[in-house]
């Protein structure tokens, strides 16, 4: 399934530590009937919330890494540690279990970031001041997006 999530949205833990998504998510989703999501650890300080069907595609991705492998079997489990499934209620809201807040670093507000089949999960404190930080490798990391999509330079020229 490709859903092609995009947007930020600012969201807030309710005082029983639920977060209520954004309705635009839900509803490229077909409504919150039967919704289930996976959300995991993510590779920096966030959290991937993932509808269960692009975690299944992911989880054959990664099932076909090599368990004979010591450095594969390392990320095997980096990429399925904490994952659990969560349930949409009634309310379109879901309960993300406290090891990972605890490990997000989020307390209450929340931005979601959203695009292509995923959601990271973050600490608005912590994004913003991700955002804010000048990267220092603009210019590399510029370069690697045009190689990634096909340009010779960062300027666009084929």
């Amino acid at each position: 399934m490709n859903y092609k999530f995009t947007g930020e949205f600012e969201c807030r833990l309710d005082a029983k530590g639920r977060l209520k998504l954004p309705h635009a998510i839900v509803a490229k989703l077909g409504g919150n009937e039967n919704l289930k999501f996976t959300i995991n650890r993510g590779f920096e300080k966030h959290l991937m919330l993932y509808p269960n069907d692009v975690w299944e595609m992911k989880s054959v991705e990664i099932n076909q890494l090599n368990i004979y492998s010591t450095k594969q079997r390392q990320a095997i489990r980096y990429f399925y540690r904490g994952a659990t499934e969560l349930a949409v209620d009634a309310s379109e809201r879901i309960n993300i279990p406290n090891n990972l807040l605890e490990y997000a670093g989020i307390e209450q507000d929340v931005i979601l970031f959203a695009y292509n089949n995923q959601i990271e999960v973050w600490d608005k404190n912590i994004y913003n001041a991700i955002l804010n930080e000048e990267p220092e490798h603009a210019e590399e990391i510029a370069s690697i997006i045009a190689a990634a999509i096909g340009l010779k330079d960062p300027e666009g020229l084929r």
